[in-house]
């Protein structure tokens, strides 16, 4: 017989939860439906490489910002460092495909170099991934944030509260699950694929027609700085590493691996490279296409001679482009001003599957606090998700949600992964080929196909870890000055702490491991029921008490007020319950104290005995409540468990009000019969009956 459901009833097995967090969240799912939530490449890539392509619409912004530094003449230096960004974009995909295929577990780097590395290399790895993930977010939604401000320039005075506000949203979209928020992010990522595209197309296809756009600040002449040989060399170099920031998120896919359908190697493998080539096609071609159009985009809006800085923002490098391509107010500038604001937005959700992934791989281990490997309601590991939400409102509000300078911090993490994660393939694809010869090779067809495999895979690791120590070096020495000097602090402190995690981890393992010496020397069982007042809580734990069938069952009561104590002996007696009631005096008014002593003695006289003490403890409803009644029985348990061979019983009484939480009222008190009042088991199964599911029949 199939279970009858009451109509408003929640499915079969489906935990209560409360109202809020279904509408916001959604129902729980079960473990069951993991499979399910995995996800195919049209959805993963707008999910993993969201960042690395919303990356396009400023790091294009960000290269031209730093050359003009120097003036007009260095927009020269554009296209063949712009150049330069691609082909080490090109290098760096190459090279995560081969760390995919060797590492498919979703460490990344992190695993890579701790793995071929050791310990410490692998934790300053994760150090650098989690702060580039908490700048990623920041970034992301501050870049967005200031692509809305482009278009519509009167929301700049609330540009902090908007990108708070963006976080909580995404932050929310995440808690749903992994499905849920790739179709939410898949249509707007796509849309802005689309739409650049076809502004790179129209743009330049306007200019090979000679009618090319021209931006609006094509007309502004620069105030720039007079610089020597060596200023320049470091301003280009500075505008490369800032060019650089399209890098960003190409480790998420490698993150990312385990939530990919199967077979997942080769499909996150194929994402990547799709990410990659898309990836390149729009930095190449908005480059492009701004220097084209002239556009003149400055760090300081007031070198640009004849731009009125202190009355209107400086529109971002998108939004003048595709004001000259398309006419500034036109639909397609619309279009793309909202799919670039979206996606930039949105980009921040590759850190909200990226750094809880991580998180949860780093709690695996022993490195960070083991909450952060707890899935939640909707199968996601929704603490890495509230803590890195937390973090990156913190960054954004203490820098007011500037883009110039976040960009300043950000890139760091990711290129102290890239070159470690880089440099740990390298050492990995050696160890494989030493263990296996070339004249095993030649035998054995297997191992040849893994040598040759092996030799390819060396010869583009080691490319990539030559090409990000390199950027590495120079991002450092052109960032470090400018802010980046905070990152660099922020990781060592962040793998110390890590560090130490595991070693108290370690310390706590080894304490509690069973081994064969260990004994117990108990002997009895003693029961202290705790006693205020005589009331129907503290008449429930001495039933519960004494259907545990102690040896012994003590009633105490810790004595504060000598009148209060004289009156409970009284009503004890007037009642006749049949356990001894002991009264043990405070006079300073402490409860754990005078109990703990109680304890001590009562084991000098009878021997070591295990105390189970039970204490009676309110369930409210209202959140009110909690602020009404003085919650000693959770600090009694507390300090009481720091005494050896005590053990802690809470009873709970659940007042009327809690209804609200359990959806049933207090019932009789068990054992009542036993205390001489009538209970008829019939009426209450009736009663039960009718604010319950039905149980199946046997």
């Amino acid at each position: 017989m199939s279970p009858a459901v009451t109509p408003d009833a929640p499915e079969s097995g489906v935990p209560e939860t409360p109202v809020a967090k279904r509408i916001l969240l959604g129902q729980p799912l079960s473990s069951d439906a993991m499979d399910e939530h995995l996800l195919p490449k049209k959805m993963a890539l707008p999910i993993f490489a969201s960042d690395a392509l919303s990356s396009v619409a400023y790091a294009p912004q960000e290269l031209l910002m730093i050359l003009l530094t120097g003036g007009l003449a260095f927009l020269a230096f554009s296209p063949w460092i712009a150049a330069a960004v691609v082909v080490l974009l090109s290098v760096v995909v190459l090279s995560y495909r081969q760390l995919i295929k060797a590492y498919p577990s979703g460490g990344g780097d992190y695993e890579v170099a701790r793995t071929n590395l050791g310990e410490v290399p692998g934790v300053v790895v994760a150090a650098a991934l989690l702060v580039d993930y908490v700048l990623t977010v920041a970034v992301s939604v501050a870049s967005g944030v200031d692509n809305i401000i482009s278009a519509l320039p009167g929301l700049d005075p609330a540009r902090v509260e908007l990108a708070i506000g963006f976080v909580v949203v995404i932050v929310l979209i995440n808690l749903r699950g992994v499905r849920e928020a790739s179709l939410v992010f898949a249509i707007p990522t796509y849309v802005f694929i689309g739409s650049v595209v076809f502004m790179i197309g129209t743009g330049l296809v306007r200019t090979a027609l000679g009618d090319p756009p021209v931006a609006s600040s094509a007309e502004f002449a620069v105030q720039a700085e007079s610089l020597s040989q060596a200023a320049v060399i470091l301003l280009v170099l500075r505008a490369f590493s800032s060019g650089c920031s399209a890098l960003t998120g190409v480790e998420a896919v490698s993150n990312g691996v385990p939530a990919f359908r199967r077979p997942k190697v080769r499909n996150a493998q194929t994402t990547l490279t799709m990410m990659g080539g898309v990836a390149i096609l729009m930095f190449a071609g908005l480059t492009a296409l701004a220097l084209v159009a002239g556009v003149h985009y400055a760090e300081d809006p007031c070198t640009l001679v004849g731009f009125d800085c202190a009355n209107q923002p400086q529109p971002s490098l998108m939004a003048q482009v595709a004001a000259a391509t398309f006419g500034m107010g036109s639909i397609p500038f619309y279009l793309i001003q909202a799919a670039t604001a979206l996606v930039l937005l949105l980009a921040a959700n590759t850190a909200f599957n990226g750094f809880p992934l991580l998180g949860a791989v780093l709690a695996r281990d022993g490195y960070a606090p083991k909450a952060l490997n707890t899935r939640g309601d909707r199968l996601v590991f929704s603490n890495g998700m509230l803590v890195l939400g937390l973090i990156a409102i913190a960054v954004l509000v203490i820098y007011q949600a500037n883009l110039t300078t976040l960009i300043q911090l950000y890139i760091i993490g990711v290129f102290v992964s890239f070159s470690i994660g880089q440099i740990g393939m390298v050492r990995h694809w050696r160890r494989i080929i030493r263990a296996t010869t070339r004249v095993e090779a030649r035998r054995d067809p297997a191992s040849g196909l893994e040598r040759r495999g092996a030799i390819t895979g060396l010869i583009i690791n080691t490319t990539g870890a030559t090409f990000t120590a390199a950027v590495l070096v120079i991002v450092t020495v052109t960032k470090f000055t400018h802010g980046a000097w905070l990152v660099f602090l922020a990781i060592p402190i962040l793998a110390t702490l890590m560090l130490g995690v595991n070693r108290y981890y370690r310390d706590v393992e080894h304490e509690i491991r069973m081994d064969d010496e260990i004994h117990f020397g108990s002997d009895g069982d003693v029961a202290l029921v705790m006693v205020s007042r005589l009331q129907k809580p503290v008449a429930k734990a001495l039933d519960y008490a004494m259907a545990a069938r102690h040896d012994k069952t003590i009633a105490l009561h810790v004595a504060t007020d000598h009148e209060d104590a004289d009156a409970l002996q009284e009503e004890w007696k007037a009642h006749g319950i049949p356990i001894p009631l002991v009264i043990i005096d405070s006079p300073y008014r402490t409860y754990a104290g005078p109990i703990g002593e109680f304890i001590r003695r009562y084991r000098e006289k009878n021997g070591p005995a295990v105390m189970t003490v039970y204490l009676p403890q309110y369930i409210v409803g209202h959140w009110w409540e909690t602020l009404l009644h003085n919650r000693r029985s959770r600090r009694l348990a507390q300090q009481l468990m720091l005494i050896h061979g005590v053990t802690i019983t809470l009873v709970p009484w659940l007042l009327d009000s809690s209804e609200l939480i359990y959806g049933r009222r207090s019932r009789p008190l068990p054992g009542q019969e036993r205390a001489g009042r009538p209970y008829d088991p019939v009426e209450n199964f009736e009663h039960a009956e009718h604010s319950s599911l039905e149980r199946p029949q046997d």
